[in-house]
Protein backbone atom coordinates (compact mmCIF):
# COMPACT_ATOMS: atom_id res chain seq x y z
CA UNK A 1 0.00 0.00 0.00
CA UNK A 2 1.18 3.37 -0.47
CA UNK A 3 0.98 6.52 1.24
CA UNK A 4 1.04 10.45 0.01
CA UNK A 5 2.37 13.25 2.76
CA UNK A 6 -0.22 16.07 2.60
CA UNK A 7 2.03 17.99 4.09
CA UNK A 8 3.96 18.89 7.26
CA UNK A 9 1.29 18.06 9.46
CA UNK A 10 1.57 14.09 9.27
CA UNK A 11 -1.25 13.80 7.21
CA UNK A 12 -1.32 11.13 4.61
CA UNK A 13 -3.55 9.84 1.44
CA UNK A 14 -3.94 6.26 0.94
CA UNK A 15 -6.11 4.35 -0.47
CA UNK A 16 -9.34 2.97 0.92
CA UNK A 17 -10.01 -0.35 0.44
CA UNK A 18 -12.62 -3.06 1.36
CA UNK A 19 -10.61 -4.85 4.48
CA UNK A 20 -11.31 -1.11 6.20
CA UNK A 21 -14.51 -1.12 6.58
CA UNK A 22 -14.28 -1.50 10.01
CA UNK A 23 -12.20 1.67 10.27
CA UNK A 24 -14.41 3.48 7.42
CA UNK A 25 -17.75 2.70 9.67
CA UNK A 26 -15.91 4.48 12.63
CA UNK A 27 -14.82 7.05 11.24
CA UNK A 28 -18.77 7.61 9.38
CA UNK A 29 -20.41 7.61 12.83
CA UNK A 30 -17.84 9.93 13.96
CA UNK A 31 -18.95 12.71 11.55
CA UNK A 32 -22.24 10.95 10.35
CA UNK A 33 -24.30 13.99 10.78
CA UNK A 34 -21.59 16.45 10.12
CA UNK A 35 -20.91 14.96 6.67
CA UNK A 36 -24.63 14.17 6.04
CA UNK A 37 -26.02 18.21 6.05
CA UNK A 38 -24.87 18.09 2.52
CA UNK A 39 -24.21 13.92 0.72
CA UNK A 40 -25.99 10.80 1.30
CA UNK A 41 -22.67 8.82 2.60
CA UNK A 42 -23.79 8.54 5.85
CA UNK A 43 -27.16 7.23 4.79
CA UNK A 44 -25.22 4.73 2.36
CA UNK A 45 -22.33 3.63 5.01
CA UNK A 46 -24.68 2.53 8.12
CA UNK A 47 -23.28 -1.23 9.20
CA UNK A 48 -20.30 -2.76 8.60
CA UNK A 49 -22.10 -4.64 5.75
CA UNK A 50 -22.91 -1.56 3.47
CA UNK A 51 -19.53 0.21 4.88
CA UNK A 52 -17.78 -2.82 3.30
CA UNK A 53 -20.63 -3.25 -0.02
CA UNK A 54 -19.27 0.78 -0.31
CA UNK A 55 -15.67 0.28 -0.48
CA UNK A 56 -16.48 -3.11 -2.52
CA UNK A 57 -18.14 -0.63 -4.95
CA UNK A 58 -15.31 1.48 -5.43
CA UNK A 59 -12.35 -1.34 -5.36
CA UNK A 60 -14.32 -2.54 -8.26
CA UNK A 61 -14.80 0.66 -9.73
CA UNK A 62 -11.09 1.20 -9.91
CA UNK A 63 -10.37 -2.32 -11.19
CA UNK A 64 -12.33 -1.17 -14.34
CA UNK A 65 -11.01 1.96 -14.14
CA UNK A 66 -14.29 3.78 -13.63
CA UNK A 67 -13.89 5.53 -10.25
CA UNK A 68 -11.24 5.78 -7.35
CA UNK A 69 -11.62 6.30 -3.23
CA UNK A 70 -8.72 7.66 -1.02
CA UNK A 71 -8.81 8.13 2.87
CA UNK A 72 -7.06 10.83 4.33
CA UNK A 73 -5.67 10.08 7.60
CA UNK A 74 -4.54 12.46 10.29
CA UNK A 75 -2.04 11.55 13.05
CA UNK A 76 -3.18 7.60 11.89
CA UNK A 77 -7.20 7.66 12.03
CA UNK A 78 -8.99 8.22 9.21
CA UNK A 79 -10.79 11.61 9.01
CA UNK A 80 -12.04 11.68 5.61
CA UNK A 81 -11.58 11.30 1.59
CA UNK A 82 -11.31 11.99 -1.37
CA UNK A 83 -12.82 10.35 -4.85
CA UNK A 84 -13.47 10.21 -8.39
CA UNK A 85 -17.06 9.21 -8.35
CA UNK A 86 -16.70 8.91 -12.18
CA UNK A 87 -13.77 8.48 -14.31
CA UNK A 88 -13.90 8.40 -17.80
CA UNK A 89 -10.34 8.02 -19.29
CA UNK A 90 -11.62 6.95 -23.28
CA UNK A 91 -13.15 10.97 -23.01
CA UNK A 92 -11.38 12.36 -20.90
CA UNK A 93 -13.52 13.16 -17.73
CA UNK A 94 -13.56 12.57 -14.16
CA UNK A 95 -15.72 13.93 -11.40
CA UNK A 96 -14.09 14.76 -7.88
CA UNK A 97 -15.85 14.33 -4.80
CA UNK A 98 -14.68 14.60 -1.00
CA UNK A 99 -16.33 13.96 2.73
CA UNK A 100 -14.98 15.16 6.10
CA UNK A 101 -15.47 14.49 9.68
CA UNK A 102 -15.71 17.79 11.94
CA UNK A 103 -12.61 16.95 13.61
CA UNK A 104 -10.55 17.60 10.34
CA UNK A 105 -12.74 20.56 9.15
CA UNK A 106 -10.44 23.80 8.59
CA UNK A 107 -7.01 22.43 8.07
CA UNK A 108 -6.69 22.31 4.23
CA UNK A 109 -6.74 18.97 3.87
CA UNK A 110 -9.64 17.80 1.59
CA UNK A 111 -8.05 20.77 -1.11
CA UNK A 112 -4.66 19.20 -0.83
CA UNK A 113 -5.87 16.08 -1.29
CA UNK A 114 -7.69 16.98 -4.56
CA UNK A 115 -4.43 18.52 -5.64
CA UNK A 116 -2.91 15.26 -5.81
CA UNK A 117 -5.89 13.00 -6.96
CA UNK A 118 -6.47 15.77 -9.91
CA UNK A 119 -2.77 16.16 -10.57
CA UNK A 120 -2.04 12.41 -11.16
CA UNK A 121 -5.72 12.50 -13.66
CA UNK A 122 -4.21 14.96 -15.72
CA UNK A 123 -0.56 14.50 -15.35
CA UNK A 124 -0.73 10.66 -15.39
CA UNK A 125 -4.07 9.60 -16.92
CA UNK A 126 -4.28 12.26 -19.70
CA UNK A 127 -7.73 13.55 -18.50
CA UNK A 128 -8.51 16.95 -19.90
CA UNK A 129 -11.61 17.95 -17.63
CA UNK A 130 -12.28 17.49 -13.62
CA UNK A 131 -16.00 18.42 -12.37
CA UNK A 132 -16.74 19.05 -9.18
CA UNK A 133 -20.73 19.01 -8.04
CA UNK A 134 -21.81 20.83 -4.77
CA UNK A 135 -24.81 21.98 -3.05
CA UNK A 136 -25.24 25.72 -3.30
CA UNK A 137 -25.29 25.46 0.85
CA UNK A 138 -22.09 23.66 1.50
CA UNK A 139 -20.05 26.73 1.21
CA UNK A 140 -17.04 24.80 2.19
CA UNK A 141 -16.94 22.50 -0.85
CA UNK A 142 -17.86 25.39 -2.97
CA UNK A 143 -14.41 27.53 -1.34
CA UNK A 144 -12.20 23.71 -2.48
CA UNK A 145 -13.66 24.25 -5.75
CA UNK A 146 -12.23 28.08 -5.73
CA UNK A 147 -9.17 26.73 -4.17
CA UNK A 148 -8.28 24.34 -6.77
CA UNK A 149 -8.63 26.96 -9.76
CA UNK A 150 -12.04 25.72 -10.78
CA UNK A 151 -14.47 27.91 -12.86
CA UNK A 152 -17.95 27.99 -12.24
CA UNK A 153 -20.02 26.78 -14.83
CA UNK A 154 -23.55 27.09 -13.29
CA UNK A 155 -26.64 25.86 -11.63
CA UNK A 156 -28.65 23.07 -11.68
CA UNK A 157 -32.19 24.17 -10.08
CA UNK A 158 -33.61 21.73 -7.55
CA UNK A 159 -31.67 18.18 -9.39
CA UNK A 160 -31.00 16.93 -6.20
CA UNK A 161 -33.68 15.06 -3.79
CA UNK A 162 -31.91 14.51 -0.28
CA UNK A 163 -33.79 13.79 2.61
CA UNK A 164 -37.08 14.76 1.69
CA UNK A 165 -35.96 18.19 -0.08
CA UNK A 166 -34.75 19.35 -3.38
CA UNK A 167 -31.54 21.42 -3.54
CA UNK A 168 -29.50 23.24 -5.91
CA UNK A 169 -26.28 21.80 -7.11
CA UNK A 170 -23.47 24.33 -8.57
CA UNK A 171 -21.37 22.64 -11.41
CA UNK A 172 -17.28 23.83 -11.26
CA UNK A 173 -14.72 22.16 -13.31
CA UNK A 174 -11.01 22.60 -14.14
CA UNK A 175 -9.48 21.63 -17.55
CA UNK A 176 -5.90 20.41 -18.31
CA UNK A 177 -4.77 23.54 -20.16
CA UNK A 178 -6.13 25.83 -16.85
CA UNK A 179 -4.83 22.87 -13.96
CA UNK A 180 -1.18 23.36 -15.70
CA UNK A 181 -1.02 27.05 -15.91
CA UNK A 182 -2.28 27.30 -12.47
CA UNK A 183 0.21 25.23 -11.50
CA UNK A 184 3.17 27.02 -13.70
CA UNK A 185 2.82 30.23 -11.73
Amino acid sequence: MFAISLGDDGAELRPLEPWQAEEFLTHMDRGREFVGQHIGLPDVVADLDSARAYLTSYAEKAASDTGRLYGIWSEGTLVGGVLFRTFDAANGTAEAGCWLEPSAAGKGLITRACRVIIDWAIEERGLHRVDWYASTKNLPSIAVARRLGMTKEGVLRENYLYRGSRSDTEIWSVLAPEWRAAKAS
